[in-house]
């Protein structure tokens, strides 16, 4: 067992990152980029674990077995700190806590490390915050941030920052890890990985969950129905419900757990009205879970409009002769009668349209019904 088992494909990544944990160009401010699902974050963790091994041999740091690589791999190390937000940003007082954090010594390991995942949902003055922390480090600390294109962070920070640049694995590699780690079969592993287009996280998550694999291929198959302006409006519709769907599935069930936990934790009575300040802290927690949801919408619609990118991509194919495999191919006979009655300057352009209604989600406060319903006209 290695800490850099779960990066299929990565193999020049973790050739560097193998050699800085041996000693070799260690600097203190590091920069992960790669699109979604390519790794980012575990290849960050895997980094940080490495680092602060247990084992005295540089050559043998990594081994995923001793206590500070599954402390640090569980998220539980004491000097190892991993900053996520499940908000639409970072705020500039979560980025004080980390420089405040940064400053001191590390208490046990080698190294004091700081992961920020979502290092591109920081605001400019926020980011600021942390440039002179990232400037002028302290010693033994070490920054590892995680954007996906170096574009997404401020030039004085990349700049500061070595480059790591992860690419997505191939689909195969995909599989091959989820048939090895999650016990997925192998048939269902290929499918999830294909369809997922090679993000390791989409790609578990189709393979574990019959309902959503069945909501990507409905998803996928709106295009086949898409006639008029009263159909792309039903488009529309239908994607934001998918899209509501997906995020809901996943945080009713958490919310209501951290509710019962959060009550548990402050002694609340089984009935009857709460005192006032319990109530301002389930308040708080309320507020905290609508800003996830409304991220979590956010990004669901991201991977949904993803899944109808997917469709435009292989009719682009058949029209440029097939010289790649398909994502969708059980549509394969669908998708050439599609390619037939269209050109690939038209899918493009189809394409075009819906990279701009992500971006709109994704970037601004526009009504995602709104965003979608102008990109579904604008598929007809």
């Amino acid at each position: 067992m290695s800490v850099w088992d779960d990066l299929q494909g990565q193999s020049a990544v973790v050739a560097q990152l193998r050699q800085a944990a041996e000693g070799e160009g260690l600097i203190h401010a590091w920069l992960f980029t790669g699109p979604p699902g390519s790794g980012r974050s575990n290849a960050a963790k895997a980094f940080a674990a490495a680092l602060n091994c247990d084992q005295e041999d540089v050559t043998l740091r990594g081994c995923g077995e001793c206590a500070a690589c599954l402390t640090i791999l569980g998220e539980t190390h004491s000097d190892v700190a991993f900053v996520r937000t499940e908000k639409v940003t970072i705020t500039i007082d979560e980025a004080r806590e980390l420089v405040s954090t940064a400053g001191n010594r590390p208490s046990s390991a080698r190294w004091r490390i700081i992961v920020v995942e979502d290092a591109d949902r920081m605001a400019e003055r926020t980011t600021n915050v942390l440039l002179k922390a990232i400037e002028e480090p302290t010693p033994r600390t070490v920054w590892m941030l995680c954007a996906p294109s170096p574009a997404d962070v401020l030039v004085t920070i990349r700049s500061r920052c070595r480059p790591v640049a992860l690419r997505l694995p191939p689909a195969d590699a995909v599989a091959a890890l989820l048939v090895k780690r999650d016990g997925v079969d192998p048939g269902v592993a290929e499918r999830a990985a294909r369809a997922a287009q090679s993000h390791v996280g989409i790609a578990r998550r189709l393979a574990r969950d019959p309902e959503a694999r069945e909501r990507r291929l409905e998803t996928v198959r709106l295009p086949l129905t898409l006639r008029g302006i009263t159909a792309a409006v039903l488009m529309a519709e239908k994607l934001v419900k998918i899209a509501t769907e997906e995020a809901n599935s996943s945080n009713d069930e958490r919310d209501a757990a951290e509710k019962i936990a959060l009550l548990a934790t402050l002694g609340a009575p089984e009935s009857g009205t709460l005192p006032p300040a319990m109530r301002g802290q389930v308040k708080q927690l309320e507020e905290d879970q609508k800003r996830r949801a409304k991220r979590s919408v956010t990004d669901s619609l991201d991977r949904t409009l993803t899944d109808l990118l997917s469709f435009y991509r292989d009719v682009l194919i058949i029209q440029m002769g097939n010289a790649v495999e398909l994502v969708n191919v059980e549509l394969r006979s669908d998708l050439e009668d599609f390619a037939r009655h269209s050109t690939a300057e038209v899918t493009l352009v189809r394409m075009d349209a819906i990279n701009k209604a992500r971006k709109r989600i994704t970037t601004t406060n526009v009504a995602p019904l709104l965003a979608i319903e102008s990109m579904a006209a604008s598929l007809i």
